[in-house]
This record gives C-alpha cells, structure tokens and sequence, in this order.
C-alpha cells in the first residue's frame, strides 16, 4: 500500500483534499475496504477496483489463462505471474493494487504537466483530478482521450464538466 503519512487514511486526505480540483470535492472517493484492494468511486459509483483478483480475471475472460471448474487457489493462480509479465500495464485493462501505488507514488514525485503525459493510465487519473490541471490541459488532452479505456474516459469528461464550472488549475 502506499504510505503517505502512513496511512490509507493519509493518502485518502492528499487525494480527495489537497490535490483533487475543488469542484470535485465530495464526488471523487478512494477507498481500500481490505489490505490489497483499491477502489474508485464517482458520484457514489464505483469506477475502477486495482488488485490482483481484478488482473487475474481479465486474463482469464480474454483466454489467457484457461481455468476450469471446481478450482482450487492453487489453480486459479496458476500462470498468474508469467502473463502478469507478458501483458505490461499498457497492454491491459486491469491493475494491481501495487501498481496502483507505484504509479501514486510517481505523480506525486512528478511535476503536473509531466504526470498529464504519462503512459501510465492511472498516473494519468491521478493528474486529471489533480486541482493544477486546467481547461486549457484538458483541451490539449481531447484526440488522446479518445484512445483512452472508458473508465479513464469517465475520468476526464467529469474533470472537463468540474472545469467549466470552476477555477481550478490553468495550466
């Protein structure tokens, strides 16, 4: 997990207080409901789940992984850390709770624009909700987000709607 003042509850105050865009205040959530699970919620909807479970199912609903019922833990992980290294994080659309974090941990070590042109998709999320992101970031931001998933999607037609009605960021 990532420790921001050591603590989920830290890193939950640094996400939706300090650096989310006011207008967003109250309608972004993160929560971690157990030790290797983080979720994303919208408007009281959930969004995105980041762990291995979530990761481990995406291969298996796009044949990558074969398994076969009754199974047991053993089987349901079977193979799990060979394709996690054969499918990247660009080549998925699920991810773990550790990148999650690793990719928590690199926003906040980077500059803003920096974060905005990220490869990585969840750092991407998190300089999308980031208060320093502004109209004129996001309207730079248009043809690429048609390439993006639709849970990042989302991400960004809420941020567009915030920044229509707000002052947040002008970068």
């Amino acid at each position: 997990m990532a420790n921001i003042e050591g603590s989920f509850s830290g890193m939950r105050r640094y996400l939706e207080k300090d650096m989310l865009a006011e207008a967003l205040r109250g309608r972004v959530r993160y929560k971690c409901p157990h030790k290797g699970l983080f979720e994303v919620y919208m408007d009281g909807k959930l969004l995105k789940r980041f762990c291995w479970e979530a990761v481990n199912s995406w291969f298996i609903g796009r044949g990558c992984s074969v398994k076969l019922r009754p199974m047991d833990t053993k089987d349901y992980w079977k193979d799990f850390w060979d394709l996690l290294s054969a499918f990247p994080m660009e080549q998925r659309g699920e991810y773990t709770d550790q990148e999650f974090a690793r990719a928590l941990r690199w926003y906040r070590e980077s500059d803003i624009q920096t974060s905005l042109q990220s490869p990585d998709l969840i750092v991407k999320m998190f300089a999308l909700l980031d208060r320093r992101t502004g109209s004129r970031s996001l309207a730079r931001l248009e043809e690429e987000a048609k390439t993006w998933p639709d849970w990042l999607k989302t991400v960004y037609e809420l941020r567009l709607q915030a920044a229509k009605g707000g002052a947040d960021g002008d970068t």
